[in-house]
């Protein structure tokens, strides 16, 4: 489906980001966008067609894996390689897999890519202030940006775009597109405004502010902010009708993928009029975002652990929640919480199985591992070396 536009997308940012940022290649001090990597440049067809070449020729299990972004509490790069030869498609960082210093960093993301012409989508939650994993992130934060012009805004995510390309990560689950006015929600701080435009003005610069870097986020859909609580540790729920979420939470997620977000995280939030289940694996909340929203990219859940700590028995056998996030239109299953070494090779084999079986259509695994290759192309295409200047000037 074609995207529809309405009007909410930034404008070009190219002036904002070069007064706070500067971005350097290794090869060229002077580049202005991502440099393409040699290996991928070559091939004729564009991502897409690559990635229906690539999946076309992987087994079952093959792509089941693919869709898989796993998580081990380790800053062994050993380790970590060995963790990732099992094919798996992505890696997300935490707190326990950052080093003393950048250097190390950059070493341990280039351990995690078993072949540089297919790297794996390697992500972290970068959203500055309240939830920051990276060191020397010192840029405004939403606990300030919610007050402040959405070019403040753009100029922060520019940086720490930046900040997270160059250790060598390609995904920022960094972008907070819900809103509150409610001081004491847990999302109060991390939310980017108290209303459903200032919100949304400030997530479309946001985003396309880090697209130029890296395949942003925007987080939690459909909106952590009408349902209180927090799902970390419980799946809040909402009464809130579709018409009304129209007209409020869905603003902010309508400007951020109109700005071009290369990812929608589906949270564990029930909107029980519109459908009990929550939202990562309900069906119609993935229709939604792609017949209204008009999101083609990819689709990924928030920390499956998150459903076992929230202690519905319905929810405890973490394979079965993988298999149903896939079922109900995600493209990209996470599991951290509660997740070992062996975690993600259990989802993957069960994803694998259930296709196997006939209870997940396999045209719809294709489709996931499509969307996420295409993705992983795009973003191997792109990768750079990004510097955030310590001694530039803003420009005039």
């Amino acid at each position: 489906m074609t995207r529809r536009h309405r009007g909410w997308a930034a404008a070009a940012l190219a002036g904002i980001v070069v007064a706070v940022v500067c971005v350097a290649t290794a090869a060229s001090a002077t580049a202005t966008t991502r440099a393409p990597a040699p290996a991928v440049a070559a091939v004729p067809s564009g991502p897409s067609d690559r990635a229906d070449q690539l999946v076309a020729r992987m087994t079952v299990a093959e792509q089941a894996a693919s869709i898989v972004m796993g998580h081990v509490p380790s800053t062994d790069a050993g380790a970590l390689r060995s963790y990732m030869e099992s094919g798996i498609g992505g890696f997300i960082l935490m707190g326990a897999n950052i080093p003393a210093t950048e250097a190390e960093l950059q070493g341990l993301t280039a351990a995690l890519t078993i072949d540089p012409a297919l790297p794996p989508l390697i992500a972290v939650d970068q959203e500055g202030g309240l939830v920051s994993r990276l060191d020397g992130d010192d840029f405004a934060a939403s606990t300030t940006l919610k007050v402040l012009p959405p070019e403040d805004a753009a100029s922060a995510f520019a940086a720490r775009g930046s900040l997270v390309a160059r250790a060598g990560i390609t995904v920022n689950f960094g972008t907070v597109a819900d809103f509150t006015a409610d001081t004491a929600s847990f999302s109060y701080g991390r939310s980017l405004g108290a209303d459903a435009s200032s919100a949304a003005d400030r997530v479309a610069a946001a985003t396309t502010a880090q697209e130029q870097f890296v395949g942003s986020t925007l987080k939690h859909f459909p909106g952590h902010g009408a349902a209180p609580g927090d799902s970390h540790s419980a799946i809040p729920s909402t009464p809130m009708g579709l018409d009304e979420w129209r007209a409020t939470e869905a603003l902010p997620f309508a400007a951020g993928i109109d700005a071009g977000a290369s990812l929608l995280m589906f949270g564990h939030l029930s909107y029980t009029s519109v459908d009990p289940t929550p939202a990562s694996l309900s069906a119609t909340w993935h229709e939604i975002a792609r017949e209204e929203l008009g999101f083609e990219g990819v689709a990924v859940t928030d920390d499956l652990g998150m459903l076992l700590s929230s202690g519905d028995p319905a929810y405890a056998d973490p394979v079965a929640n993988g298999v149903a996030a896939v079922a109900a239109g995600n493209d990209l299953v996470l599991m951290i919480a509660g997740s070992d070494a062996e975690t993600a090779g259990q989802m993957a084999a069960g994803i694998a199985a259930a296709v196997e079986s006939g209870s997940l259509p396999a045209e719809r695994l294709t489709e996931a591992a499509t969307r996420v290759m295409a993705l992983r192309l795009s973003l191997s295409t792109a990768t750079a070396q990004w510097a955030v200047c310590p001694d530039c000037e803003p420009a005039d």
